[in-house]
C-alpha cells in the first residue's frame, strides 16, 4: 500500500512541476527572444518485492529548447534579430556577462544602449555610449553607427560594435532572470559568423497550441495518479474492515 502511494505521489508531483513549467512557457509566448523551458525526468526503480515496472520519478537537470523563434518585422531603428545561431552579449544586474536573443534596444538617460530589461548592451570594450543629437543605425555585423540629427548633418560615426557570440548551446545555462550564461562562469569570444537583421526582432519559440495540448495531457495524467492514490486508500480501508471482522 505504502509503495503504491509513494509511487503515485511522485508521479503526481512531477505532473504539477511540469504544469508549472508549461504555464511559464505560455506566459512568455509573446516575450521577444524567449527560449522555452524543457522538463527532464528519470525513472527510479522502487526497491523491494514487486514488478520491475514500478518506478518513481525524479527530476533531472532542466533543459532549454534552443529552436529559433519567428522573425517579426518592426521597422524600428533600434531593433535587431539574430539570424540563425548566435547571441547578443549584455551586462547582467550583477555585472557578469550574459546572453540574450531579445534585440529590442533603447537609449537610457545616461546615453547608453540598453535592452528593454535595462541591461547594458556590450560592445568590444564594454557598454556602448551614444552621444546626444545622434540617430543610431545598426549594421548587419552589429556595428552601431551614429548620424547627427542637428546641423551640420554630415558624417557617420562608428560608436561601437555589439558583441555577438556563438558558444556551444550545451555550455549555456538559463538563469532566473531569463538570461543565459556559460556554465563555467566565463565569457564567450566574439563570433564573426553571427549576423543580425535590423528593423526586426525574434519572437518567442513557444508554440501556444502545443503548450495547451501539453497542459491538457498533464492534467489528465495528474488525475490518473490521484485516482491511484484514492484506490489505494479504499483498498486499505477494506483490508482493515476484513481484519477487524476476523
Amino acid at each position: 500500500m505504502d509503495r503504491l502511494v509513494y509511487t503515485a505521489m511522485s508521479g503526481a508531483k512531477s505532473m504539477l512541476d511540469r504544469q508549472a513549467m508549461v504555464a511559464n512557457n505560455l506566459a512568455n509566448v509573446s516575450t521577444p527572444g524567449y527560449r522555452a523551458d524543457v522538463a527532464l525526468y528519470r525513472a527510479i526503480p522502487v526497491e523491494g518485492q514487486g514488478l520491475a515496472t514500478r518506478t518513481s520519478v525524479l527530476e533531472s537537470t532542466p533543459g532549454t529548447d534552443f529552436t529559433s523563434g519567428p522573425l517579426i518585422e518592426t521597422g524600428r531603428a533600434l531593433d535587431i534579430a539574430v539570424t540563425g545561431r548566435g547571441w547578443i552579449a549584455v551586462e547582467a544586474a550583477d555585472g557578469s556577462e550574459a546572453y540574450t536573443r531579445a534585440g529590442s534596444f533603447e537609449i537610457n538617460a545616461e546615453g547608453t544602449l540598453v535592452t528593454h530589461g535595462g541591461q547594458n548592451v556590450l560592445g568590444d570594450g564594454g557598454p556602448i555610449a551614444v552621444p546626444p543629437n545622434v540617430s543610431v543605425q545598426l549594421g548587419r555585423d552589429g556595428t552601431v553607427s551614429g548620424v547627427p540629427t542637428a546641423p551640420p548633418r554630415t558624417g557617420v560615426t562608428v560608436l561601437g560594435r555589439i558583441k555577438l557570440v556563438d558558444p556551444d548551446e550545451a555550455a549555456l545555462a538559463k538563469g532566473v532572470d531569463g538570461l543565459f550564461r556559460l556554465r563555467d562562469g566565463g565569457s564567450a569570444d566574439v563570433a564573426d559568423t553571427v549576423a543580425v537583421t535590423a528593423g526586426a526582432i525574434e519572437g518567442s519559440n513557444v508554440n501556444p497550441a502545443s503548450a495547451m495540448v501539453d497542459m491538457i495531457a498533464l492534467a489528465r495524467q495528474f488525475e490518473m495518479q490521484m485516482k491511484l492514490i484514492q484506490h489505494g486508500e479504499e483498498d486499505d480501508k477494506q483490508a482493515t474492515q476484513l481484519l477487524n471482522a476476523g
